[in-house]
């Protein structure tokens, strides 16, 4: 009895060494069968975004949710042993189907990237997308002309003539084979979804179309620094729409001059700037610009929709500070000196260089 107990009592132990042995073997086989299988999905032309400070969990429930993967423990497991965490970048992301979990990991660490930032015009853009080489443009023209079909956003704005304001400033990703008519695509596709049911209905309730809601959007992001003062800012424009004043806005001076191929690219506004007969030059005429000056983000979008409601006509650079600030007046008397105050300013900073 004794030896057949000792036999018994091996054949157990060996039993749970084997099994002890088969279970990290059985899973390690499975994760890499998880991890190097391609899963197809429906989302290859949607942009995902992966925001800031997302949590490794929050990233692969979002890429659940979207279909891109199958399941989310073999990426959460794998990015745990590999310290992967840290190499994920924020940013805007189109992953191809089919496509492994580890292809969708690595493009979240090497996506090739395209950023547009806010208040960027069609032809900040156009230039930066002809130094993108995988995209092969001979150069900035050939870009603007691709930004001249304007089929995707007739619906909202049937009388644009080119796709400025409706590029949404964003960072974008896309496979290494991405014809540059899909980059700018997806830019306006990101403006659709922007654009939601919710704020075109805002938009019918001040009585303005898309594109003027888009225009003065614009504006505010050129001559907007801070999040905070966008609502002011949109404010001062509808005030001195209402009151047919010009709204006297550099920003849109600049833009003339680009359109006209004269700008000087230096940041100075010259006299030839401001006395340029332009449509654009709201020093010379009253109302909106005729089009959009830039690409305006969905804070300037969302000021444009909800501008704050106050009786101010007139802002100015605050000099205390170096943020961006601005000063707001609603008499004219007052806004001269606050102008006189940033004039003072400059002439002191210029002469203690």
């Amino acid at each position: 009895m004794l030896i057949k107990s000792r036999k018994a009592r091996k054949r157990l132990w060996l039993g749970i060494c084997l099994f002890l042995l088969a279970v990290p073997a059985v899973f390690s086989l499975s994760l890499y069968r998880e991890l190097h299988t391609p899963f197809a999905h429906g989302k290859a032309d949607d942009y995902i975004e992966i925001p800031r400070r997302s949590t490794p969990e929050a990233i692969a429930n979002k890429l659940l949710s979207a279909g891109v993967v199958r399941r989310t423990w073999p990426l959460l497991f794998y990015i745990k042993i590999s310290g992967s965490a840290k190499l994920i970048k924020a940013g805007e992301y189109r992953f191809s189907s089919p496509i492994t979990p580890l292809g969708v990991l690595k493009k979240l660490e090497e996506g090739d990237r395209f950023t547009v930032i806010e208040g960027w015009t069609r032809w900040d853009i156009a230039d930066s997308l002809s130094h993108v080489d995988e995209l092969h443009l001979r150069d900035s023209n050939e870009a603007l002309r691709l930004m001249d079909e304007t089929s995707a956003i007739r619906d909202l704005d049937p009388v644009a003539t080119n796709l400025e304001g409706y590029l949404f400033p964003a960072t974008y990703s896309y496979p290494v084979d991405t014809k540059p008519a899909a980059v700018i695509a997806g830019m306006v596709k990101r403006f659709r979804q922007e654009w939601t049911p919710e704020r075109a209905e805002r938009a019918r309730a001040l009585h303005m179309s898309p594109r003027q809601i888009v225009i003065v959007a614009s504006l505010i992001e050129t001559e907007a620094k801070l999040k905070d003062e966008r609502p002011l800012i949109a404010s001062v424009i509808y005030n001195r729409l209402n009151r047919g004043i010009a709204l006297g806005m550099d920003s849109t001076i600049v833009y003339a001059s680009k359109l006209a191929g004269k700008w000087r690219n230096d940041g100075r506004v010259y006299l030839s700037d401001v006395n340029r007969r332009s449509p654009y030059n709201t020093r010379i005429f009253v109302g909106l610009p005729p089009g959009p000056v830039g690409a305006p983000g969905e804070s300037s979008i969302d000021a444009a929709l909800n501008p704050a409601q106050t009786d101010y006509l007139y802002y100015v650079r605050e000099p205390s500070r170096d943020d961006g600030a601005h000063n707001f007046y609603s008499k004219e008397a007052d806004f001269e000196k606050g102008v006189r105050a940033l004039r003072e300013w400059e002439r002191t900073r210029e002469s203690g260089r």
